[in-house]
């Protein structure tokens, strides 16, 4: 079985910063495409930030030059880290990973408890 643990969310100030981080536990033979994920209250769950298996990147328009997802995969581990942090930043972030948990099965896609972030004007 997998879970995964989400940690780094809080309060800050606008133009301040943050690191939010996600831990994959339990039986995992591999990990490829890694996202996070944000839902504010009263919208639709958007992609922030995309990381293929090759590391390949993509992040919405609005985070461009200020988020920056990483990972480690020695320790199954993704990361987030935003600066410059904007009020309209203030969201419950989720990641997901797609991990495939024996060889020669099919990946399934696993999400984070989300961590709440607010960001004060």
């Amino acid at each position: 079985q997998v879970q995964l643990v989400e940690s780094g969310g809080g309060l800050v100030q606008a133009g301040g910063s943050l690191r939010l981080s996600c831990v994959a536990t339990g039986t995992i033979f591999s990990i490829g495409t890694v996202a996070w994920y944000r839902q504010a209250p009263g919208k639709q769950r958007e992609t922030v930030a995309l990381m293929e298996s090759g590391d390949r990147t993509t992040y919405v328009d609005s985070v461009k030059r200020r988020f920056t997802i990483s990972r480690d995969n020695a320790k199954n581990t993704v990361n987030l880290q935003m600066n410059s942090l904007k009020p309209e930043d203030t969201a419950v972030y989720y990641c997901n990973l797609r991990i495939r948990t024996r060889i020669g099965t099919s990946p399934n896609d696993y999400w984070g408890q989300g961590t709440q972030v607010t960001v004060s004007s």
